[in-house]
């Protein structure tokens, strides 16, 4: 889905609005691959993350910090691209939730971009979270800020954004990718869904990119069978937080886009 935008204007925005260990990242890398637009990996996540003022949960005195680098010099960068060709961006919402700028809070901010997400079951997500960070923060999740914006994009759209959910995107890759370039208004590419393993260095700016070795050894969106995740065995605080951020993922799960 499209929103209207006057012709004299640089191109929205289009924006995959995800949750961390979603299949983001590949989804990423898929549209790398296409080579028609200039692509950002969590552009504001690295604000938040460590920006000259960082906000994540976890920060400690010697975490890393940027100088200059802040919401507003991203969304400068950001905007300057833009003027120069189509752009997309991959990020979490949870980043933009307490955005440093009066227009970033603004309707007008959100009305930059062409939206769409990103969800996966919270089972396969915080297992996964868990595995590399076991003191990761809730806040970290983004299930709840993602929800958030979903429902306030409605409001505004006055229909749902796209949603693509990664169990559909793995069972049927080219299926479900070419779904998404319909809804949001671009040309499939299926030659853009492989690609040769290698080093990942564009979305590695965390930690030397230690969350993205399934990407370095891949060779494309694959299709792959629907798994499941038996909590059963799992630590109880990993149960109580799939258990909480379920009923977000269902309220978008119910709007996802299907094969045609």
């Amino acid at each position: 889905m499209t929103t209207s935008v006057d012709a004299t204007q640089p191109a929205l925005i289009l924006a995959l609005w995800a949750v961390p260990r979603s299949t983001s990242t590949a989804f990423e890398w898929m549209m790398r691959m296409r080579g028609d637009l200039h692509c950002f990996h969590e552009p504001f996540g690295e604000v938040w993350y460590q920006g000259e003022s960082p906000e994540w949960p976890r920060l400690e005195a010697d975490s890393v910090r940027t100088p200059g680098l802040t919401y507003a010099s991203r969304w400068e960068e950001l905007s300057a691209a833009r003027t120069a060709g189509p752009v997309f961006i991959k990020d979490f919402p949870l980043y933009l939730e307490r955005p440093s700028t009066e227009l970033m809070r603004s309707a007008a901010f959100w009305a930059q971009f062409n939206h769409s997400f990103l969800i996966r079951h919270p089972a396969k997500t915080v297992t996964s979270m868990f595995k590399h960070w076991p003191d990761f923060d809730i806040k970290e999740t983004g299930f709840a800020e993602q929800r958030e914006l979903f429902d306030r994009l409605t409001n505004l759209l006055g229909s749902p954004p796209p949603v693509l959910d990664s169990d559909d995107l793995l069972e049927d890759p080219a299926a479900m990718v070419e779904a998404w370039c319909d809804a949001v208004g671009i040309p499939f590419l299926p030659e853009a869904l492989t690609w040769e393993p290698g080093e990942r260095h564009e979305v590695s700016w965390w930690d030397g990119g230690s969350f993205h070795s399934n990407l370095r050894n891949s060779d494309g969106l694959k299709p792959q069978p629907k798994t499941s995740i038996d909590l059963a065995d799992a630590p109880e605080r990993v149960q109580e937080v799939v258990a909480t951020l379920l009923p977000h993922y269902e309220h978008m799960r119910a709007h996802r886009l299907t094969a045609a």
